[in-house]
């Protein structure tokens, strides 16, 4: 053993913690007291998983080395920012004597650690995989972990641990049971190299156990155990059930003449790497047409929206009116187009998925099978419900992904509810404003 490995050894992780003027909880504890290469944390929404994560990264860094390098990843930069702010924030209060080199445009700190070598920390997203190339690391963190693709954990990440026998801290609140599942599971068999813990947020002492239960009677149940109870459950935040049940259609013709047979549409308008996806359906809810196309321009989006409602009986056709879509919108009433705004707001976007879902869990909504509508079935199926850091409960695709076929279908539905108009949303015939107190 190198001299450096064997002072890390003695490295007093506890007394560095004081200094720092942080006391992690017991659960916390357990995750610092690991030496495992492989550490898994799978707990409820604002455990402490963030500060736990930030601190080990940072006694990683000051251990005694010549030199040292780690890694924070995530799904996306934003994720990936929260561990490395963190880190950055105790050491503009407890370490600015430590600090060599700090670049935020390239999130990389580097840290002189108590031997007097340089320790590195850089953030990263796992979205830019050829970025993931390269050096080996001394320790790495994933946030996140259950959102991350499995071929960047086992085509990427791993490798980059090989040489330097470095370890991996791995957080994440549980989401179903893919690869972050397994590697968990590993830990709990008796796997000497994994290290696995578990916890509701109820664990975390200094959170108000009353506020968590008070969350539990505004989600699905499935959802709080996921996301307040840290529990792997099966398909636990998807929105909408029976999807693939559901896609048994195929395309079809328009059948019929104007007036006599009727159609319904939605339009859901590219924003910057997004899609703009046009979904048609019949009086019976089946879906018979989509059209799917991003980075042309406005007035060819526009001539292929026209095209396809006007062959299906120039279709009443809801667009998503917001920012950029407002004069799109005008654009397609000037060439006739039968377009009823549809602004996009918290409030109005969840009517719109509570429709869907509710046409889904009934089976009263016909999608194109699989291999004909791939991209709509996948989007459909990894919309999920998500509890963020501040406790919002939101309604998404999941980080990096699209929603776009799964916003125009909702639009197109929307006018084939079977319920009651939701109270306060109505529409103003003459000048087609969505609205509500």
């Amino acid at each position: 053993m190198t001299p450096a490995h064997d002072s890390r050894r003695h490295f007093n992780k506890a007394a560095l913690f004081a200094d720092l003027d942080y006391q992690p909880h017991p659960g916390q504890l357990a995750v610092h007291e690991s030496g495992a290469s492989r550490r898994v944390l799978a707990c409820g929404v604002r455990w402490g998983k963030t500060l736990c994560a930030a601190m080990e990264g940072l006694a990683a860094a000051l251990a005694p080395a010549e030199r040292s390098y780690g890694w924070v990843v995530a799904p996306t930069y934003d994720l990936a920012d929260k561990v490395f702010r963190e880190i950055e924030l105790i050491v503009a209060k407890h370490l600015k004597h430590r600090l060599v080199t700090l670049k935020e445009n390239e999130r990389r700190i580097v840290l002189r650690n108590m031997a007097g070598g340089l320790s590195e920390i850089r953030g990263k997203s796992a979205d830019n995989p050829v970025s993931l190339l390269g050096e080996g690391l001394d320790f790495l963190i994933v946030d996140e972990a259950a959102r991350m693709k499995p071929s960047i954990w086992e085509g990427h990440l791993t490798q980059r641990l090989l040489d330097r026998r470095g370890w991996a801290l791995l957080i994440s609140t549980p989401r179903g049971k893919g690869w972050f599942y397994e590697l968990f599971m590993r830990g709990k068999r008796g796997d000497p190299n994994v290290a696995s813990w578990s916890a509701p947020s109820s664990s975390n002492p200094h959170l108000d156990k009353d506020l968590i239960e008070a969350e539990r009677s505004r989600l699905p149940e499935r959802v709080f155990r996921q996301e307040y109870g840290g529990e792997f459950i099966e398909g636990s935040g998807s929105v909408f059930r029976n999807v693939r049940e559901c896609a048994t259609g195929s395309w079809r013709e328009p059948q019929g003449k104007q007036f006599d047979v009727y159609y319904h549409a939605g339009l859901d308008l590219a924003k910057i790497e997004d899609f703009t996806v046009l979904a048609v359906l019949n009086a019976d809810r089946h879906v018979v047409a989509v059209d799917r196309f991003h980075r042309i321009d406005w007035s060819q989006q526009v001539q292929r929206i026209v095209a396809l409602t006007n062959r299906y009986h120039n279709a009443v056709t809801l667009v998503d009116s917001t920012g950029a879509g407002e004069p799109i919108f005008e654009t397609l009433r000037a060439e006739g187009c039968r377009a009823r705004a549809y602004p996009f707001t918290q409030k109005s976007k969840a009517a719109l998925i509570d429709n869907l879902s509710l046409l889904l869990e009934q089976k009263l909504i016909v999608l194109p099978r699989a291999e004909l509508w791939p991209e709509g079935i996948d989007e459909l199926e990894a919309f999920e419900f998500s509890v963020t850091e501040t406790g919002t409960v939101r309604m998404s695709a999941p980080y990096g992904a699209h929603d776009d076929c799964v916003m125009a279908l909702a639009l197109a539905a929307w006018e084939l509810r079977p319920t009651k108009p939701v109270p306060g949303i109505y529409f103003i015939e003459m000048k087609d404003l969505f609205t509500w107190p």
